[in-house]
């Protein structure tokens, strides 16, 4: 081939227009058989047109007439060649032709781990997944069972890299990183490499939760006692509905001996709480709890330092309380007394010039201005606090009130849009607290009101904070105790009259309800009582709730109800480890005295439209003690199902109390263990009663302040305008 058809072959390769190059490489293999290369460039061509049965024939045309030294040298030279414009491909960008040169590399020499990482790179950059899991695979049986002692640990460390950077999102990675621990690649290197990479995932959220705890048990299985990597089978695994595996891991990091104070407190707030998530390790849990208030106990007392990043988010720890027991006044003031030393700290490390203070920021001398409304939550989603809030947010009066949202957790659903449609949305879940502490301060917020108390790590440090001169802490659970929150939103029932001995923050009462909706949205059915073996004529008892509430002494006074009414059914719908919550009950009913075959199990659903359609299925609801329902039981009244209530002294045992009351429905309140038992009983063997109940709860949603957001938002108001008079008069 002269230089002149040369240049012009390679002008036609370069312009893409590989037909025209083709057609003068087989010029020049014809003019010039023994010029090897003219059969690379000539397939090669062949193959950037799609036919690489072309492109084999005439590369392997020349070959089969060398001799096998020869040979390996001319593949080597056309490995180079295609290697060379796969690389040029890739850069121009033209995925499509690299990733077909790649593939035929592939062919060439399958067991060459370098080119397959690139493939699985173009792969990716194609979305072909089916055939990026199929590369990984394949690279999994090359590496195992002897990938060190074939290629060297240093390229088993790089292969390991390589495909971290490209295909970490994979489920067949986790594989191949089994792989090259059968590959004998060094454990040490591992387990210090996987920290570094998850730590990387996690910071960057570039894989799933569940592909973390996946690598994370691979980082187990080489460094069992890594305390990296349980710590993260601890907090993934519950955030994935796996609280079981959650709370093992916990339980060891609590076994080593050299723990810090920073450590046993994360430690033990992921092993509690995870444990009460199961629904079946109550006694468990209550040991360690009482192990944690010491701790805490001896935290206050000794002024001992912790760590910022860890004391700043110790206050959602003590979200357990209310589950263990209806002990408001104990409760109430060992919060309050950690919450006081909290504050101080948390101001001491995050605000020591008090430069985001404002509680004397804003001036007192407009009573009658428009006035700015905060409301900071995690749950402005399609999450109970989200679907109970929104009625406020819909009926505020936009000429005397400006309302902002604080978001601290990002879902795109059409709830988080609903809020950030008819308020002045921000997105706060990447932002520090200092930052939604500022962001507050320029928003120039006179009425802060937290949605979540000591439910999410970010609110109370914030609070502490005091971005806002006026904070109110409603809704999402019991008050706090900090100091910085200056009222608690309640009504006439659901805190006894002598809360205020024991609150920090004033308690004011609404006129009628702490709550009120319009109503809830309700799906169709997909459960019937003959799909769950269950009589037309039986009476089914209901309870639908989290693993927290699943207290062993309410249940076995449900087991007792179930007792004593023949062909009763008791259907339990788990909100996590079905199974485990299967055997919880199972053996309760065995001590009772009620057969197995009463009890039905149901899973979470796909939707809480869908959840209130099935409840439908239920004559009578069981509420929980002492922990009530809240959303549970307001969509349980807004269906017309009877409830059976204890009502307790804490704020978590009085809800159902209060809402049922503001419907006018008593029949099922109970103040004794015994009163709800009797209740249970009596409901179930009168379907006269639980009829009439039915019709003054459907009648109910006509005059009900229950079920009367507008009203109920004017009242807020006014306890908001009366808030800044008080504020205003100093």
């Amino acid at each position: 081939m002269t230089n002149e058809r040369a240049k012009e072959a390679y002008q036609y390769w370069m312009q893409g227009d590989y037909a025209a190059a083709a057609a003068l490489y087989e010029e020049a293999v014809a003019a010039n058989p023994d010029q090897v290369e003219n059969y690379w460039y000539l397939g090669l061509m062949l193959l950037l047109q799609e036919s690489a049965a072309e492109a084999l024939t005439a590369w392997s045309f020349i070959i089969a007439q060398g001799e096998p030294e020869q040979v390996a040298v001319w593949s080597q030279e056309l490995w180079e060649v295609l290697a060379a414009e796969a690389e040029r491909q890739e850069a121009i960008p033209n995925w499509q032709a690299a990733w077909l040169i790649r593939q035929q590399m592939g062919e060439m020499e399958p067991d060459n781990w370098q080119n397959l990482v690139q493939t699985i790179k173009l792969e990716k950059k194609l979305a072909k997944f089916p055939e990026t899991e199929e590369l990984l695979s394949q690279l999994s049986e090359i590496v195992a069972p002897d990938g060190v002692a074939r290629f060297g640990a240093d390229e088993m460390q790089e292969c390991w890299r390589a495909i971290m950077q490209v295909a970490a999102e994979y489920p067949m990675a986790v594989k191949l990183a089994d792989a090259c621990i059968a590959a004998g690649v060094d454990g040490v290197w591992l387990a210090e490499f996987l920290s570094h990479q998850i730590a990387d995932f996690i910071e960057k959220r570039s894989v799933s939760k569940e592909q973390v705890i996946e690598f994370t048990k691979i980082g187990l299985k080489v460094a069992p006692e890594n305390r990296f990597f349980l710590g993260n089978i601890a907090r993934f695994c519950r955030e994935v509905d796996n609280p079981a595996a959650s709370a093992d891991a916990a339980i060891k990091l609590l076994s080593f001996a050299d723990n810090t104070v920073e450590a046993k407190i994360i430690a033990y707030h992921l092993a509690i709480t995870s444990l009460l998530e199961t629904g079946f390790a109550w006694e468990r849990a209550y040991e360690l709890a009482q192990e944690y208030e010491k701790l805490l106990t001896y935290v206050t007392d000794s002024g001992a330092h912790i760590a910022e990043d860890v004391f700043a988010y110790s206050m959602v720890t003590l979200g357990y309380l209310p589950y263990f027991g209806d002990r408001p006044q104990n409760d109430h003031q060992f919060k309050n007394q950690f919450a006081q030393v909290y504050q101080n700290k948390v101001k001491n490390y995050l605000d020591a010039d008090g430069k985001l203070n404002r509680e004397e920021a804003v001036s007192r001398e407009v009573s009658n201005k428009v006035l700015r409304i905060g409301y900071i939550s995690s749950c402005f989603y399609r999450h109970s606090v989200g679907w109970l809030s929104r009625w406020v947010m819909q009926y505020h009066d936009a000429e005397n009130f400006a309302i902002y949202t604080y978001s601290l957790q990002r879902i795109y659903d059409d709830m988080q849009a609903s809020f950030a449609e008819i308020s002045k949305f921000s997105d706060c879940a990447d932002d520090s607290i200092k930052k939604i502490a500022e962001y507050i301060g320029e928003d120039e917020i006179d009425i802060l009101v937290d949605l979540d108390s000591i439910t999410h790590r970010m609110i109370s440090p914030i609070l502490a904070l005091k971005p806002a001169p006026i904070q109110v802490t409603w809704l999402g659970s019991d008050a706090s105790g900090l100091p910085a929150v200056d009222y608690f939103i309640a009504d006439k029932y659901v805190l006894p009259e002598n809360a205020q001995d024991y609150y920090n923050a004033k308690i004011w009462r609404l006129p009628q309800t702490y709550i009120a909706v319009d109503g809830f949205e309700v799906g169709v059915p997909n459960v019937r009582r003959d799909d769950l073996g269950i009589p037309d004529d039986a009476v089914v008892y209901f309870s639908a709730q989290t693993g927290y509430k699943r207290n062993p002494h309410n249940a076995r006074l449900q087991m007792q109800i179930i007792k004593a009414v023949p062909d009763s059914y008791f259907v339990v719908k788990s909100m996590a480890d079905t199974e485990g919550v299967k055997v919880f009950f199972e053996n309760l009913a065995a001590e009772v005295g009620v057969e197995a075959e009463r009890l039905r199990f149901l899973p979470k659903v796909s939707s809480e439209n869908l959840h209130r359609a099935n409840l439908s299925i239920a004559d009578v609801v069981l509420d929980t003690y002492p922990y009530n329902g809240a959303t549970t039981t307001l969509e349980t009244l807004w269906m017309g199902i009877p409830i059976v209530t204890r009502v307790g002294e804490q704020f978590a045992a009085r809800n159902s109390y209060t809402m049922m009351m503001n419907v006018g429905v008593t029949e099922g309140i109970a103040w004794t263990d015994e009163e709800y038992v009797e209740w249970g009983i009596r409901l179930g063997k009168s379907p006269e009663l639980r009829q009439d109940i039915a019709w003054r709860l459907r009648q109910s949603r006509h005059s009900s302040p229950l079920w009367n957001s507008a009203q109920f938002t004017r009242d807020m108001e006014s306890a908001y305008r009366q808030m800044w008079q008080q504020y205003v008069d100093g």
